[in-house]
C-alpha cells in the first residue's frame, strides 16, 4: 500500500492504543458516557446491525474477516451465527479488551482476535469481509486500494463504511474542535459516494464486484455510509457458451 495509508495506519494505532484507550473502552461497553458519545454509540450499534443484516443469517462453515474489529462486537455476533471469524485491529490494547470481553460462543462459530494490518495476505481467504468504520480515516484512493487488496481474497461480499461528504458533517467537524479532546474521534476523511463509485468502477481488481446495497446511518455525532460490494459469478468461457 501507499505511504499515506501506512502513515495514517500508524497514527490510528497511536490514537487507539494510547490517546483514547479509556474513551473507547467506555464507548464500546455499557458504561455511562457523555451525550456526544451516546449518539456515537447508538449510531455504531445501528450500523453494526445493518451490516450484520447484509450477511447470511446462517454463517455456519463460512470464514469472515472483521477488518478493524475494535473491541469485537461485530465479530462476536457473526460467530454466534456460526462464522469462523478472524478479527484484526492495529491496536494491541483494543484487541486485549476484545479478548477479555469474549463470551462463550455456542455452536460451531469462533473468533480469532489478532493484532496487525487488515490487508495482510497471510490472513487467508474469506467468504465475507466487513470493514466497519475502519476505512473512514483514509483518502478515497487509499480506500479503493484497500478494497482491491481485500477483494483478491474475498469469495462473497465486501461490506464497508465511509464518511459521507455532507454540509452537516463539515459543520459537525468544525463544532467538534470546540469539545474536549476526550470527546474527539481521530480525523476522518469525508468522501462523496459518487466519486467513490467511479473509482471503484475504474479499479481492475474490483471488476468482478458489483456495487449493491447502500445505507446511511445518522445519529447525532455519528454519520456513516455503508456500501456493499458483491462478487459476481465468472462469465462463461466462449467454449462453454457454445456448448
Amino acid at each position: 500500500m501507499s505511504t499515506p495509508y501506512l502513515t495514517r495506519r500508524s497514527q490510528l494505532e497511536t490514537y487507539f492504543d494510547r490517546t483514547a484507550v479509556e474513551a473507547w473502552s467506555r464507548l464500546t461497553s455499557d458504561a455511562p458516557v457523555s451525550k456526544i458519545r451516546a449518539t456515537v454509540r447508538a449510531g455504531r450499534d445501528a450500523m453494526r446491525t445493518n451490516l450484520l443484516g447484509w450477511l447470511p443469517e446462517d454463517l455456519t462453515g463460512l470464514r469472515l474477516l472483521d477488518a478493524g474489529c475494535g473491541t469485537g462486537a461485530l465479530a462476536v455476533e457473526a460467530a454466534r451465527r456460526g462464522a469462523e471469524v478472524v478479527a484484526i485491529d492495529v491496536s494491541p490494547t483494543l484487541i486485549g479488551l476484545a479478548r477479555e470481553r469474549l463470551p462463550a460462543i455456542p455452536g460451531p462459530g469462533s473468533v480469532d482476535f489478532r493484532v496487525g494490518d487488515m490487508l495482510d495476505p497471510w490472513l487467508g481467504r474469506f467468504d465475507h469481509v466487513v470493514a466497519m468504520d475502519s476505512l473512514i480515516h483514509y483518502q478515497a484512493p487509499d480506500i479503493v486500494r484497500a478494497l482491491a487488496e481485500l477483494s483478491l481474497r474475498t469469495d462473497g461480499s465486501l461490506l464497508f463504511t465511509v464518511a459521507p461528504r455532507t454540509a452537516l458533517l463539515t459543520l459537525m467537524h468544525a463544532a467538534g474542535k470546540l469539545f474536549p479532546k476526550a470527546d474527539r474521534a481521530p480525523a476522518i476523511v469525508p468522501v462523496t459516494e459518487g466519486g467513490l463509485r467511479r473509482r471503484i468502477l475504474r479499479e481492475p481488481a474490483l471488476g468482478r464486484f458489483a456495487i449493491g446495497r447502500t445505507r446511511r446511518v445518522n445519529s447525532g455525532f455519528y454519520l456513516s455510509n455503508a456500501i456493499e460490494l458483491r462478487k459476481q459469478a465468472s462469465p462463461p468461457t466462449a467454449g462453454a457458451a457454445s456448448r
